[in-house]
């Protein structure tokens, strides 16, 4: 039985790739979540109107990989403590959202956040928790971009040192 988890922190490639890594990940899809628009475009998010993030949703099986290793692999992959901002990209869209499925999801991330709080940043931690609503699934070109596009600047400078962060400091997490 597959579980899902939808994550944002800054442009969807960036989290796709990471998550596509990890054992017991079945699939990642790049999407919008969070807003107030049916069915966005990607230029209509990227406008910042719609209220939608970026996001990536996971779908994956809890016996080989747990929510909370999912969440430790999303925190140490980008900052959740810049608002509306990871590296070059700006605005709301490109937030540190993560969307729950469930009250335990919910439970889980409280309380993960509260622990980092607490023990590894000193600035806070601005990552929105909010409770799925719609999960909207973005444009075919947008899907396993980095898989696709490995050698265009956006991949090498910003995809590219994600995953490669994800490969060392979580081996434990990879597929084989």
């Amino acid at each position: 039985m597959t579980e899902k988890a939808t994550f944002g922190g800054g442009c969807f490639w960036c989290i796709e790739a990471a998550m596509q890594e990890l054992r017991g990940v079945e699939s990642v899809t790049s999407g919008y979540a969070g807003g107030h628009v049916s069915n966005p475009t990607y230029r209509q998010v990227c406008s910042g109107e719609t209220g939608h993030a970026e996001v990536v949703q996971i779908e994956y099986d809890p016996e080989a990989i747990s929510y909370l290793e999912l969440l430790e692999v999303f925190f140490k992959v980008h900052d959740p403590t810049t608002e509306d901002r990871q590296g070059p990209d700006v605005g709301s869209q490109y937030r540190s959202i993560v969307l729950y499925h469930d009250d335990e999801q919910r439970e889980q991330v409280e309380g993960f956040i509260d622990r980092l709080a607490a023990e590894v940043y000193d600035d806070p931690i601005v990552t929105d928790v909010e409770e799925l609503s719609r999960f909207y699934e973005a444009e075919s070109k947008h899907q396993d971009y980095y898989e696709k596009n490995p050698t265009k600047g956006y991949c090498v400078m910003q995809v590219r040192p994600k995953v490669k962060k994800v490969r060392k400091e979580f081996e434990a997490l990879l597929a084989e």
